[in-house]
């Protein structure tokens, strides 16, 4: 389990019969709403509807109607084999679990005005895997016209898993199905192989793991390149200490090593590794360990503004932020700022996790839920008595930070930002990266 403790989790038996919208909306509301559609992440192998974190109800109280909406998972969700490409009339396979958001966000289009909500204002947005997903359904020409803006936190450009993203071409992927199929111990091809599969139970497939799988640059969900020309608004981010930055094992976290220091710079900055010591320089293994900290937290902070910088030929205004407050849990330092922690404070949940919050917690989940609000509002966070969050401009080298502290900050002190710029050709989980390679 890690940092995720109960609030996080879904406890309700996997199944099938999973296609499901969990809507919360105010009582008549005066006029139509904005509407919020939530996709959730899990490494597209785990995650529900159903996680206690995502309860909408505050969020809908402050004036939008909540959506969010399951999709399937694993083998289920992205399974590619050359007989399913052939039975599809659009000659594609898998991304199946992204054919679900885009049926949701469908159906509110069709009928959120019953809740109150307005389908011409429509935010998606996602963590991880979910963030991953609201990245690909700005590039899919499917789900065009179905929102106007989306929030991507801790997805494109912040972790370094390139699976996530949607890069993998469908011959690649059906080898990969294929492969998928004789681990679970069904041989055959074509049609013959999609009817065994077909015959057996589900518990049986949800049994042969999820290896390989995930999006799919298809021809249809998903096509090569940027996608369309226009594109909707949109806030990105990560977290301090995200995937790819903090430590998510199981028990207390290893003590540093000199070696450990050594290989982490190797990792990080793959040839250009004697430049990153003299620009993370460590005289012991406890400073090794903050000094690789460090670099990989600039490493994200640029990629996301590389990110950023491209999808402003496609989007209006993007804006980019920097989460670097830790959930108060004196049993557990070692997770820090851990991938998910600013959940609670942007669906304003902070009551439903039993921890010492303080202070700086009530005022940042008040900041944090009305930073999102007013994005899904009028596609611009800030409002009165907020903190200035200035759009992303590629010439000024900041980021917004939120946290004790709120306010611009810059992405890199500036010798370890010309490395980062010079070195890092590609945001991070988007291709091949000179740097950390």
């Amino acid at each position: 389990m890690g940092p995720w403790t109960h609030a996080f989790n879904s406890y309700r038996a996997p199944s099938e019969n999973c296609l499901y919208v969990n809507v919360w909306a105010p009582r008549a509301p005066p006029h139509p709403l904005p509407v919020m559609v939530w996709i959730y992440g899990g490494g597209f192998v785990s995650g529900a509807g159903s996680v206690r974190i995502y309860n909408g109800a505050v969020l809908a109280r402050r004036g939008v109607v909540v959506v969010n909406c399951n999709y399937r998972l694993g083998a289920f969700g992205f399974l590619a084999l050359a007989g399913l490409a052939r039975e599809s009339p659009h000659h594609s396979a898998g991304n199946y679990a992204l054919l679900d958001q885009i049926a949701a966000l469908r159906w509110v289009r069709k009928n959120i005005a019953a809740f109150g909500g307005d389908p011409g204002n429509v935010t998606i947005f996602g963590q991880s895997a979910g963030a991953a997903s609201v990245g690909l359904l700005l590039r899919s020409p499917l789900a065009q016209g179905l929102f106007q803006r989306a929030i991507i936190m801790s997805g494109q450009a912040a972790l370094p898993m390139h699976g996530l993203m949607g890069g993998t071409p469908l011959a690649v992927a059906e080898r990969q199905g294929q492969a998928w199929a004789r681990h679970l111990g069904v041989r055959g091809s074509g049609g013959q192989l999609v009817a065994r599969l077909r015959a057996l139970p589900a518990a049986k497939i949800l049994a042969g793991g999820t290896a390989n799988l995930g999006p799919i640059t298809d021809g249809w969900v998903i096509r090569p390149g940027p996608g369309p020309r226009r594109q909707a608004e949109v806030m990105i981010g990560m977290v301090a200490d995200d995937i790819g930055v903090g430590y998510y094992g199981m028990g207390p976290r290893p003590r540093p090593t000199w070696a450990g220091y050594q290989s982490g710079l190797r990792r990080l900055c793959g040839a250009q590794a004697a430049q990153c010591a003299a620009l993370y320089p460590a005289k012991n293994a406890r400073q090794g360990r903050a000094a690789l900290t460090a670099g990989r937290q600039d490493r994200a902070r640029v990629s996301i503004a590389k990110w950023a910088r491209r999808q402003l030929r496609y989007s209006p205004r993007v804006y980019t932020y920097y989460f670097n407050h830790a959930i108060p849990w004196p049993q557990h330092p070692e997770y820090g700022v851990f991938h998910s922690s600013e959940l609670p404070y942007v669906f304003a949940n902070l009551r439903l996790m039993q921890r010492p919050w303080g202070p700086v917690d009530h005022r940042l989940e008040r900041q944090m839920s009305r930073y999102w609000l007013n994005f899904a509002k009028t596609g611009n966070p800030n409002g009165r008595g907020l903190p200035r969050w200035p759009a992303f401009n590629p010439n000024h080298q900041q980021t917004m930070e939120l946290g004790n502290r709120m306010g611009p900050m810059r992405l890199a002190p500036p010798r370890r930002l010309a490395f980062w710029r010079r070195h890092l050709k590609y945001p991070l989980g988007a291709g091949p990266v000179s740097a950390g390679k």
